[in-house]
Formats: structure tokens, C-alpha cells, sequence
């Protein structure tokens, strides 16, 4: 038997609890509450190759390894884009997986430091504010701080992000 999420479980559960993997709603989010999301991720060069190449960016910062040694870096750096979705990606599981409604929107982005293959990306959020649509019943702004840091514990990326999301009493 499926629901409009997928298969549902059949007389295989066993005894205790089924718990179901999901983000927050509304009312779940706590201001002033930090998540930390792990696993981390290490970014390969394959990865920061892939996702140059898809997105377009041919920016030699990125691919060009001859180039990038004459540089003040002197090797190549991680798309800060892939740094930033990165971060964004690895907090969909605790927060919102399910109870989005829409990204609303991104401020406040910085990348104080370089990300290089190889380094492992953990990321953290800080639930900064919230209040209910004014305009959409059922469902409220959450304003996340997303900070990404590399395995020494430096941080290399921050970002605002406003999200639109499920209330409880919406579902």
C-alpha cells in the first residue's frame, strides 16, 4: 500500500514505535536553538569539478590547476556556491525535509575563508527569528543562520535564509 509519500510500512513493523524521518513545523522551531548537523561532508575534487561544470561557472579559480598555482591561494578553491549549498543541504534532514514550503530568500552570505579539496564541511543553524504568514494561513516565516565549518573548526561560510513553512494545525 503507498500514500502521496511513498510505501507504507505492512505487517513486517515490529512492536516498539515507527518513526518517520521529517523536518520541523512552525511551531517545532525554537528561537535562539542551534542545530548541528552531522554527518560532515568532505568535498572531493570531483565534486567541486561536477558541480562547477553543471552550473557553469568555468571560473579558473575552480578547474585550472596550472593556473590556480600562480595565484595568492596557490591551488584551487571550492565554488563558495558549492560550499553553500553544501551547508544548506546538510541541515534538510533535521529541519525541513517535508515541512517546506518555499526558500524565500538568502542575506547576509560570507565565505571568511577558502574551502580546498579534501576539507570536510559540518554545518551548523541557529533559528534566528519566526512569525506566522500574514498572508498565508497554515504556514510561517523561519529565519535560519546557517554557518559551515571545515574540520579544524574555521569557518569558511554564513548565510541568512528566510524559509516559508508548515504549521501543525495546517496538516
Amino acid at each position: 500500500m503507498t500514500d502521496e509519500h511513498g510505501p507504507q510500512d505492512g505487517p513486517e513493523n515490529g512492536p516498539g514505535p515507527v518513526i518517520e524521518q521529517r523536518g520541523l513545523f512552525f511551531e517545532e522551531f525554537a528561537v535562539g536553538t542551534t542545530y548541528r548537523h552531522r554527518p560532515g561532508r568532505t568535498i572531493t575534487e570531483a565534486d567541486n569539478v561536477l558541480f562547477s561544470t553543471l552550473t557553469m561557472n568555468g571560473q579558473s579559480l575552480h578547474l585550472d590547476a596550472a593556473w590556480s598555482a600562480t595565484q595568492p591561494f596557490g591551488e584551487r578553491l571550492v565554488n563558495s556556491m558549492l560550499t553553500l549549498s553544501t551547508i544548506v543541504g546538510l541541515s534538510v534532514a533535521q529541519l525541513t525535509e517535508g515541512t517546506i514550503v518555499a526558500n524565500l530568500g538568502f542575506t547576509e552570505v560570507a565565505f571568511p575563508r577558502p574551502m580546498h579539496h579534501g576539507d570536510t564541511l559540518y554545518a551548523e543553524t541557529l533559528v534566528r527569528d519566526k512569525r506566522p504568514s500574514a498572508s498565508r494561513p497554515g504556514e510561517g516565516l523561519v529565519m535560519l543562520v546557517h554557518t559551515g565549518r571545515n574540520q579544524d573548526g574555521v569557518v569558511v561560510a554564513t548565510a541568512t535564509r528566510t524559509t516559508l513553512v508548515r504549521r501543525l494545525d495546517a496538516r
